[in-house]
């Protein structure tokens, strides 16, 4: 984009800067001519959209020096190695490519179903035999794996019907004396009814369409407000809890950090037995049935075909087809296709934004459904969404046009020769890439510190071993119209989570009726302090935050970032001149507002905990509104908040290099002696509620858990929830997060009753936020349940 930024006139670049909504065909049309006039952009977008230029597409030489790779490995009984290189030649497999007498998709299936049966990943190991044989039927090898591994499984009926299909196609007197002692040695499979077809068929993933059903009580409205415009209210009173909104998305995309990670159609975590895509090589899934609802394709049978199948028994017959037969069908209504027209080798969908990758999927939806026009001018009547175009800066805009015309001509010349690449159709996409921009949601998913939960049995832990606590990590983007016009607060009441791709919202209290329902849009108090949370609403929403977070003086906002006094019996807060600032215009609100009775009650209840930090600005006449900086909101003692923050900053740079050798395993008593100096200069200088300290302690409780020292770790623990609940609540979302680390100290530590108490705790505390889907969304909970009521009984017995 820089280079063609630089091609550009300073005439030209001014008006596209300066643009607005009104004189975009004027911009698009002028922008558009120059660029399609130059060789420079042609250049640019043929190594973009042309596929024989891409390196997305299959590659057999690729895929083959892979597959000798993971032979080798495998020989080595290098197996992780193995997997990875098997996976990877998957991926870049031509469909029609032959390796020896064998389809080389088939061989590789069947190499990496061994690697995972070496691993002891044997379902994963079955499906990767059910793919081999469905492209390959008459695969000798793959039924004798796949009999083996139904014998493991205690599948025997079909593990005896596997071993007979090998039989039958071995061709030597040896190898099917061989398979007769194999079949000898399956036990008495007639009294075991198990089927194989069914445990393949009930995918561990979730089906992308099961989402919970709104309770039928809760009615919502959608209103339109001079503050907010368009936003969503209550109809009713709506109990604590409460599934208030369930929604599939419009259009979705996957993070780029997530490619390698998670499944690009519903975006859950992958498995080892990857599903790649038929026709290029970006996209990876977690099964079939995501597969073909991404791409559309169908894999057949192709048993027909094979006349060495005539002449055995109707019942192995049967038991062929069963297994080889296209056993996920999808009508074409079904199928959401929504990588069909990225999956040509080109490679726009790899290197695009993915703001732009996710509205050529909102275009190329509403073309394939016959709604859109192809120069895209009936665009935004279509979607009704809103923007802000006339908000964003001049760079922003220039890029947008940039990005606008690169993305059509991609469409154009790689999936959909009908686009009409002109001034209406780039203006459209712009208005479509802002509305992407302040519209779409971030979908997102926990993670544990490790990739599966280790619960650790009471008493033990390893040197090695860190505590265990969930992350957030963005997985993908999407828009959801009605999900869409949820208004922002920085105080929400309500809560949004994922099944897969699917959206679900609920109350985290309880909900008057004609009250707003808002959620957070990142920021929210807690997390953030006002002045933050009002420069990246403005930056990345282009609105003025007003909510009552942002309006109202809590004790979250003063003491986040706050300095403690310098008298060391006061427990007033002391504010740089940023904070004192914006916490002035929120006295400044409250001040000047009317009030009754009721409200002076109300504004007793909201300064209720202020009174610890800040009880001087509850005294404050109703004209004096400005806060002092670097003066104590209790005692009024002056503080050198500048000799504070250089104090404060080498500590924090003390502790970083402290968690740099934590991160490599190198935790020693030495370590936690550095942690400890560190949070200890950070008490002295930092208000004791501030949230560095919180973050402090939380790392000084990682270095006395590697360091052995778990009573110490608890303490600390501890330390940090308690800060996080005065920024906080006592029952946000947050402290669950923060008490499995608690539990899983308290387990290690022995304490079976402290554990149990904080596995309760934060139990409810997820129930809140996410009802019966908490144990779904948190693997690792009923292990942790597990653990301690294991511990309790331990303890009693």
């Amino acid at each position: 984009m820089e280079k063609l930024k630089s091609l550009i006139p300073e005439d030209l670049l001014q008006t596209v800067k300066s643009s607005s909504v009104d004189d975009l065909l004027t911009s698009t049309s002028s922008l558009l001519r120059l660029l399609l006039g130059l060789p420079q952009f042609h250049q640019a977008v043929s190594e973009l959209a042309d596929p024989e230029l891409g390196c997305c597409g299959k590659n057999e030489e690729t895929s083959l020096d892979l597959k000798r790779r993971g032979n080798l490995c495998f020989r080595s009984r290098d197996f992780v190695d193995a997997l990875r290189f098997y996976s990877k030649a998957l991926r870049v497999a031509p469909p029609d490519a032959i390796d020896g007498d064998k389809s080389l998709l088939a061989s590789l299936f069947l190499n990496r179903a061994n690697v995972l049966h070496n691993l002891g990943l044997l379902k994963e190991s079955l499906r990767d035999c059910h793919r081999a044989l469905r492209i390959d039927p008459c695969y000798a090898k793959a039924w004798y794996r796949r009999g083996k591994l139904n014998t493991l499984l205690r599948n025997y009926k079909d593990a005896f019907r596997d071993m007979e299909v090998s039989m039958s196609l071995e061709s030597s007197l040896l190898g099917k004396k061989q398979l007769q002692n194999e079949l000898k040695a399956i036990p008495d499979y007639q009294n075991k009814q198990s089927s194989e077809h069914d445990e393949y068929h009930s995918s561990s993933y979730a089906d992308v369409d099961q989402l919970p059903s709104v309770q039928m009580e809760v009615k919502l409205r959608c209103v339109s407000t001079k503050e907010k415009g368009r936003g969503m209210v209550s109809d009713c009173d709506i109990e604590e809890a409460s599934v208030i909104h369930v929604e599939q998305p419009f259009s979705v995309v996957i993070s780029k950090s997530c490619r390698e990670t998670h499944c690009h159609f519903c975006l859950n975590g992958l498995p080892a037995d990857t599903v790649p895509c038929p026709s290029c090589s970006i996209p990876v899934y977690c099964s079939e049935s995501c597969q073909i609802q991404s791409v559309g394709m169908l894999s057949t049978n192709e048993m027909e075909k094979h006349l060495i199948f005539q002449n055995l028994p109707d019942d192995i017959v049967e038991h062929i087809k069963g297994v080889t037969s296209a056993d996920i069908c999808y009508s074409e209504t079904d199928c959401i296709q929504e990588h069909q027209h990225e999956c040509r080798g080109a490679n726009w969908p790899a290197v695009l934004p993915s703001d732009a990758v996710l509205a050529g999927r909102v275009i190329m939806k509403l073309i394939n459904h016959g709604k859109a026009d192809t120069d895209l001018s009936n665009l935004q009547e279509i979607l009704e969404l809103s923007h802000s175009y006339s908000k964003m800066n001049s760079e922003s805009k220039l890029e947008l046009h940039l990005l606008s015309i690169v993305l059509i001509w991609c469409l154009s010349k790689s999936s959909c020769p009908n686009l009409s690449v002109c001034e209406a159709s780039v203006s459209q996409t712009i208005i479509l890439l802002s509305q992407i921009k302040v519209n779409s949601i971030a979908v997102v998913r926990m993670k544990s510190s490790d990739d599966s939960f280790k619960c650790i049995p009471s008493g033990n832990v390893s040197a090695k071993e860190p505590i265990q606590s969930l992350e957030q990590i963005r997985v993908g983007q999407a828009l959801y119209k009605t999900g869409s016009l949820f208004n922002h607060s920085c105080k929400p009441n309500i809560h949004l989570y994922f099944l897969s791709r699917g959206l679900v919202m609920r109350t985290t209290e309880f909900v008057p009726m004609g009250c707003p329902l808002e959620l957070s849009y990142g920021p929210e108090v807690g997390k953030w302090d006002c002045k933050n949370r009002i420069r990246f609403l403005e930056e990345e929403y282009f609105f003025h935050c007003r909510c009552c977070g942002c309006t109202q003086i809590n004790i979250s906002d003063l003491v986040i970032n706050g300095y403690c006094c310098v008298n060391t019996n006061c427990t007033g807060v002391v504010l740089d001149s940023n904070v004192a600032t914006c916490e002035s215009e929120k006295l400044n609100h409250f001040s000047t507002a009317p009030r009754n009775l009721d409200q002076q009650v109300q504004v007793r209840e909201v300064y209720a905990d202020v009174e610890e930090v800040a009880s001087s600005l509850l005294s404050k006449p109703r004209g004096f509104l400005h806060i002092e900086p670097e003066v104590c909101l209790k005692c009024g003692s002056h503080c050198d908040i500048e000799n504070s923050h250089a104090e404060v900053n080498k500590a924090w740079n003390h502790m970083r290099r402290v968690e740099e050798l934590m991160n490599t395993g190198r935790a020693n008593y030495s370590v936690l002696s550095d942690c400890l100096r560190s949070i200890a200069v950070l008490r002295t200088f930092l208000h004791m509620y501030n949230k560095d300290i919180a973050d402090a302690e939380d790392k000084v409780a990682q270095a006395c858990y590697l360091a052995g020292e778990l009573v110490d770790a608890r303490k600390h623990c501890e330390a940090s929830i308690k800060i996080l609940k005065k920024l906080y609540e006592d029952e946000h979302v947050v402290i669950g997060n923060e008490m499995v680390k608690l539990a899983s100290i308290q387990l290690a530590l022995g304490d079976s009753s402290g554990a149990w108490d904080t596995t309760k705790r934060l139990s409810k505390i997820f129930s809140k936020y996410y009802g019966s889907h908490a144990e779904t969304l948190f693997s690792d909970l009923p292990c942790l349940k597990q653990e301690a009521v294991k511990a309790v009984n331990l303890s009693t017995s």
